[in-house]
């Protein structure tokens, strides 16, 4: 089975938005102050990221690759206090999921309805997981400003570089093809 471009393409961004939002869980100087939750923002950093790493083990990880994880929604936004290594350890699980299982989608396979319906409706594969990532790019903003804000640190983490986008190449080499 070989592999699709746009399932490669998707793999890179949800594994960079992953490593992103490792850097600004690990940024938070006060470990306790990623599940501050201000006035007026809804979710911690800690929740966020729960519900992220669960939203992608479900969705990629089980639902498309075949894993055993079993989602716990209302725990994702429930949990409180959890160290900052368990939050670190479910963006891992989460890449691994995406490792193990985008790599193997090919072009007919995206082309297919997702397994199971979201929310009442039947959605394609690649629409999916285009709004995965998408997904993922909100609430990784969403925990930068709370970082930001509960830490009063408005230093950025290096997260999001052009150096980083698929087809980036340093000045003097040829564009990718």
């Amino acid at each position: 089975m070989s592999s699709s471009n746009l399932a490669l393409l998707i793999e890179h961004f949800l594994l960079r938005d992953l490593r992103s939002l490792r850097l600004e869980v690990e940024a938070y100087a006060d470990e306790s102050l990623i599940w501050a939750q201000p006035p007026g923002l809804p979710n911690s950093a800690g929740t966020l990221t729960l519900h992220l790493a669960g939203n992608l083990r479900h969705y990629v990880g089980s639902v498309l690759g075949g894993g055993s994880y079993v989602r716990d929604r209302d725990l994702e936004f429930s949990a409180r206090g959890l160290p900052r290594q368990q939050l670190l350890a479910e963006i891992a699980e989460a890449e691994a999921a995406i490792e193990a299982t985008l790599p193997r989608l090919t072009e007919a396979r995206l082309a297919e309805p997702y397994p199971e319906p979201i929310r009442g409706y039947y959605i394609g594969t690649s629409d999916l997981l285009l709004h995965l990532a998408v997904h993922l790019g909100y609430h990784l903003g969403q925990v930068s400003y709370h970082r930001r804000l509960v830490t009063g640190d408005a230093q950025g983490v290096g997260a999001l570089s052009p150096a980083e986008l698929f087809t980036a190449r340093p000045l003097g080499e040829p564009p990718a093809a």
